[in-house]
């Protein structure tokens, strides 16, 4: 799916939303009138899946009716993707994606199971989170901008891993060289894991993580945060500054969200509904303490927002992979 193709869809999905106000005033019972399934990609125990199911177990309570999390991780994300395609449009089937299966994987493969505005209905985000760049304990580099002018002064030399070509950590870096002129190699490891005790081990000079995925060998003393990819220092890291303020480029930002999609021709009203009643979730203070346990930050949208934010990824994230000339089929 190109940009233009994106902003088409796009326009085309806003201009049928009043379309859609009819089949759902049509309903005659209230929703959920049955149990609700979420369909997630991500394994039992991962962070996303462990946020999804707290919020399962906060609708519940409001809706008076089991919200089941089904996991199908595996294959990209399309054994779920598939799962709920072909589901009911009543809103009892939901999905769990993140941005990257959003934006990028339409650039990434050249034939995919599923076109995401022409099968899906954007209901709203759940969580997101701010990457940090992670150098081993003992670098030498203090700041992004020490990190960068090496960079500089010796083109390719510099390396920094990433869980997998294609993923957000690589595209995450392919944006920074971008955006510093600069151009340094990129090592993919096959598990996140591996990754970061490459870090520690100085196999590597850098690399993206988020305070989850990164967090265990930054708490062992083995690695450091740098900087943080985000718009202002984030919650529970008031001493990582920004990689504006260490010295990287004005404005850089990489975050990793995952939303909750319905089939294509689900009621407008039960998308509202859905979308109100998740953001009072978030909006729980309890919710909100155990989120940041995770180093997850509550986000909700509105279509118009998550189209918004859908539509800001997917250009960023198609440049970049057109300009990496990457494929993964």
């Amino acid at each position: 799916m190109t940009p233009r193709s994106f902003r088409i869809l796009c326009a085309a999905l806003i201009a049928g939303l009043g379309c859609a106000m009819q089949p759902a005033q049509a309903q005659s019972q209230p929703f959920p009138s049955k149990p609700v399934r979420v369909v997630t990609p991500f394994p039992a125990g991962s962070g996303p899946e462990v946020a999804l199911r707290l919020v399962a177990d906060r609708l519940s309570k409001r809706w008076g009716q089991p919200v089941i999390v089904d996991n199908r991780p595996g294959a990209s994300g399309f054994i779920a993707i598939e799962a709920v395609k072909r589901a009911a449009p009543d809103g009892h089937e939901l999905l769990q994606m993140d941005n990257a299966q959003m934006a990028a994987q339409p650039f990434l493969f050249k034939k995919l199971p599923y076109d995401l505005l022409r099968d899906f209905e954007p209901v709203t985000p759940i969580l997101r989170n701010y990457f940090f760049v992670n150098v081993p304990a003992g670098s030498r580099y203090k700041t992004m901008g020490d990190l960068l002018a090496a960079a500089k002064a010796a083109p390719s030399q510099i390396n920094y891993g990433s869980w997998f070509v294609g993923s957000p950590g690589h595209i995450g870096a392919a944006m920074l060289e971008t955006a510093t002129a600069t151009r340094m190699t990129h090592v993919p490891y096959k598990e996140m894991s591996q990754l970061y005790v490459a870090v520690g081990n100085r196999e590597v000079d850098w690399a993206f993580g988020s305070a989850a995925s990164a967090g265990g060998m930054q708490r062992a003393g083995k690695t450091r945060y740098l900087a943080v990819a985000a718009p202002q220092r984030v919650e529970g890291f008031p001493d990582v500054p920004t990689v504006a303020e260490s010295g990287g480029p004005a404005g850089f930002e990489l975050s990793a969200w995952t939303a909750l999609l319905a089939p294509k021709g689900t009621p407008r009203a039960v998308v509202e509904k859905i979308q109100k009643d998740v953001a009072a979730v978030l909006a729980e203070p309890d919710v909100k303490d155990k989120y940041a346990t995770m180093f997850y930050e509550p986000y909700a949208l509105d279509t118009a927002q998550f189209l918004q934010q859908l539509r800001s990824d997917t250009q960023r994230y198609g440049d970049t992979i057109r300009q990496l000339n990457i494929s993964l089929d």
